[in-house]
């Protein structure tokens, strides 16, 4: 991911090295992140708006596609409904169920319609970086080629003033 000693920790004490430290907490998080610990969808949304600080690689977009792709759907199941007021609770509880049986149908209609706009918007983000990662693949691929027959890059200029 990033170079250990790009952004040095301080610490104040006899015989540690904040290098070995760092190193070492950035090789424990690549080896939870290899094996999918932060691919949950929270994470993306903790992380939203920090996405000016990501590289700019694909690895970092594919990550968010993925977690993209984990939120899209709205939870549609049931959920228990509490009170915490205990005077009244049980009457309040019921109240609020039977509100819950008379909504719910409208509910579920406006989520599913929700979880059919979330799911096309992500599929379409997705194709639309397949497609533009292709097309860069393809124009790197040409340059390469165009490069191999000119016979090497072309030599840099002098930058004008």
């Amino acid at each position: 991911m990033t170079d250990p000693s790009a952004e040095p920790i301080e610490i104040r004490a006899d015989h540690v090295d904040a290098t070995a430290i760092v190193a070492e907490l950035q090789a424990a998080v690549d080896a939870r992140a290899a094996t999918g610990a932060y691919a949950d969808a929270r994470i993306a949304r903790a992380e939203r708006l920090n996405l000016v600080n990501l590289p700019k690689d694909g690895e970092v977009l594919a990550h968010y596609l993925r977690s993209l792709r984990d939120a899209v759907e709205v939870d549609i199941s049931d959920f228990e409904i509490r009170e915490r007021r205990a005077y009244l609770a049980p009457l309040l509880v019921r109240l609020k169920r039977l509100i819950w049986q008379l909504l719910k149908f409208y509910t579920y209609r406006l989520w599913s319609q929700q979880n059919q706009v979330n799911g096309l918007l992500a599929a379409g983000l997705e194709g639309l970086d397949e497609h533009y990662s292709t097309r860069l693949r393809q124009l790197e691929e040409r340059v390469a080629e165009l490069e191999r027959r000119l016979g090497g890059p072309p030599p840099a200029s002098p930058p004008s003033a």
